[in-house]
This record gives C-alpha cells, sequence and structure tokens, in this order.
C-alpha cells in the first residue's frame, strides 16, 4: 500500500485509498476544473472537501501543501517515476492530468502549446476578472460607494466575453472539434458568472451567441454533471 504519511495534509484528511490520486478541494470556479478533468480522464481518485468557508486552507496541515492557500490541490501516488507528486495551481494540474493520460489536449505539439495558451489566457484574465467583478456586484464591494472599480470590471468581463466569442466563431469548442482542458479551464467561470454572481444582464451576456451555445454543450457533458458537485461542500 502507498505510504503517504511524508504529507502532512493526509494527517489532517486521511487517504481511504491512498494508491489512488488525492483531490482536495472545493465547488468554486477553480476547484471544479480539476474534479471534471479527472472524472473525464477516467483517473481513479479519492476527494476531499476542504472547507473554504471556515478557512481550512489556511490550516498548517494544507498550507505545506500549497504556501498559496488556495484550493485546489492534488497529490498524485503514482507521480512522474512512479513517485508520489503533490501540485496546487488548477491549471498546472489540468496540463498534469492531460499529460499523464494522453486525453483532453490534441496530440500535435503546435496544437498542444495551442492549448495550454487557452488555459493560461483562464488563469491570467478570466478567472481574476470574473472574480473581481462577483466581489463588486455581488458581496461587500456592492457597498462601495465609488462605483468606479465595479465599472472598470463590468467592461474588463465584457471584453473578455467578446474574445470567447469572436474565439466559438465556427467552432464547437476552444480548440475547434475537440473538447479539451482550455474548456475546462473556463466553464465554471462562465457558469458562476451566470448563476452565482447572477451579472449576466450586467455584461450583456444574453447578447451573445456563441459562448451561451458553448456554456451548455459543457454543462451536458455527464463527467462535467459530476465534476461539478465533486467534492461535496460537507
Amino acid at each position: 500500500m502507498t505510504d503517504l504519511s511524508a504529507f502532512p495534509i493526509t494527517g489532517r484528511w486521511p487517504a481511504a485509498h491512498p494508491d489512488r490520486l488525492q483531490l482536495y478541494s472545493f465547488p468554486t470556479p477553480n476547484g471544479v476544473k480539476v474534479s471534471i478533468a479527472l472524472e473525464e480522464t477516467g483517473v481513479p481518485y479519492e476527494a476531499h472537501t476542504v472547507a473554504i468557508t471556515k478557512n481550512e486552507t489556511w490550516t498548517p496541515e494544507f498550507l505545506a501543501l500549497n504556501p498559496n492557500g488556495k484550493i485546489p490541490a492534488i497529490i498524485d501516488p503514482d507521480g512522474p517515476g512512479g513517485k508520489p507528486l503533490a501540485l496546487f495551481e488548477s491549471g498546472a494540474i489540468l496540463v498534469y492530468l492531460a499529460d499523464k493520460t494522453g486525453k483532453l489536449v490534441p496530440s500535435d505539439p503546435a496544437l498542444r502549446y495551442e492549448t495550454i495558451q487557452w488555459v493560461f489566457f483562464q488563469m491570467g484574465h478570466i478567472g481574476p476578472m470574473f472574480g473581481q467583478l462577483g466581489f463588486f456586484y455581488k458581496f461587500a464591494g456592492k457597498d462601495i460607494e465609488d462605483k468606479r472599480p465595479l465599472e472598470r470590471y463590468v467592461n474588463e468581463v465584457k471584453r473578455l466575453l467578446g474574445v470567447l466569442e469572436t474565439r466559438l466563431d465556427g467552432r464547437d469548442w476552444i480548440m475547434g472539434d475537440d473538447y479539451t482542458i482550455a474548456d475546462i479551464s473556463m466553464m465554471g467561470w462562465v457558469r458562476g458568472l451566470v448563476q452565482f454572481y447572477e451579472a449576466g444582464d450586467i455584461v450583456g451576456y444574453d447578447e451573445l451567441s456563441r459562448v451561451p451555445a458553448w456554456l451548455e454543450r459543457c454543462l451536458a457533458r455527464p463527467a462535467v454533471e459530476r465534476g461539478l458537485q465533486i467534492p461535496p461542500r460537507g
């Protein structure tokens, strides 16, 4: 049996199946990227709920795995060379799972890098900007008298949705005919924008055609339906 005792996080979230990939996460737009990818690829895994609402990412055990204190993070007992590998950052984990399984990324080197380019686009733009919009529109930021921050993020989210709308012209998926980690990286954030943040109206979401249709295709996938609920909120 695989011994994961060298990882302090397993003391707080014990592994019932240490031979399986261990996922430490919460069902946020960033968290569900990894659970969806795991469901899509079929990699055996065990999910642990790290309650961000209870600040569990700031415990010493979690920080030993991710010093940045953010979900998701993984330990793969069958990492490179058969040795356990710990990883954080959802984009890095998506690339790792795609490379590990040979799924969700094109085999052609140029197309592979193009796919990763779009994952980085999500990491650098879609996630941070959509998250800031959510703060200033739905959460504490809405009480700030100065509305210029909200306007800034509304305009930037509109621009980013326009980038996606243009990219999806003549394409079912971000990379064309093939569903990839690029789609997985973005779908949770677009879903969160319209469902959780309820910000569709202020960013003109209903004026788009390709992005909403793409999101419907994403959400119709059985692995996505499952992954969106993993791990349970507890």
